[in-house]
């Protein structure tokens, strides 16, 4: 609460050094519109409509991801023909990909496209590195006593590729926000946040442009915590590996 204080304070004098509202509200402005907006039936109609469908490009690019990266681990024809793809669309620029998928798809579906297809990189190298770091002593185990695959996936390979993946998910939820607002601000999809972003930025409403901004980071948080209280509930490790047994 005091770090939160210190920085509202910062704000407050910087507005006031500032003391111009277009370039810098003040936090009570800012706090003011957003009591205005939030008990709008457009704003949680706005809010929905851009969470389901980067919710949907986030699921999407890491079902996608954590298939090609299984793949990729067994047959090493895949993973020499898939991983400069992947690491295309890792460096590619943001926008670069936006105004392609424009041109294939229509505005409605523009974010869950690039939702996923920023999502979809950093999953592939997570969960192909967790393949990499299997204990190679247990998969040795493994196949000497004929241990039959599915119990060898929830013995071995599961509890070591998990961390890859809850990490590759962390992060990803963030990047699926941060594409998915972007590419509905060059989109324009109507009544999704990026496009009320776009009409305050082109109207002048500093305070809004704010308060969008405000409410994107703190959806991002949210998902971000709520994959991460998910994730933990799933069983990271088997240290006794009874499966393994012959």
């Amino acid at each position: 609460m005091l770090v939160g204080v210190f920085w509202l304070a910062v704000w407050q004098l910087a507005a006031l050094a500032v003391g111009q509202r277009l370039l810098l509200p003040a936090p009570a402005e800012v706090g003011g519109r957003f009591a205005e907006l939030v008990v709008e039936p457009s704003f949680w109609s706005t809010v929905a409509r851009s969470l389901v469908r980067i919710a949907a490009g986030f699921v999407v690019g890491t079902l996608l991801g954590t298939l090609l990266a299984v793949a990729a681990g067994c047959w090493r024809t895949v993973r020499t023909l898939v991983s400069p793809v992947v690491g295309a669309v890792r460096a590619a620029p943001v926008v670069s990909f936006i105004v392609l998928v424009l041109v294939w798809v229509d505005t409605g579906r523009l974010a869950v496209v690039v939702s996923a297809l920023m999502v979809l990189p950093v999953t592939y190298a997570a969960v192909l590195e967790g393949i990499g770091q299997r204990d190679r002593a247990m998969l040795e185990v493994a196949a000497v006593f004929r241990v039959p695959r599915i119990r060898r996936l929830r013995a071995v390979d599961v509890p070591a590729v998990l961390p890859f993946f809850a990490a590759a998910c962390r992060v990803g939820v963030g990047l699926a926000w941060k594409s998915g607002v972007a590419a509905e601000v060059i989109g324009l999809p109507a009544g999704t946040v990026g496009a009320r972003l776009y009409d305050a930025k082109l109207l002048l409403v500093t305070a809004d442009v704010v308060v969008w901004t405000a409410v994107v980071v703190a959806l991002s948080l949210a998902a971000e915590r709520l994959v991460g209280a998910a994730l933990r509930r799933l069983p990271s490790s088997h240290p006794d590996h009874p499966e393994v047994a012959p």
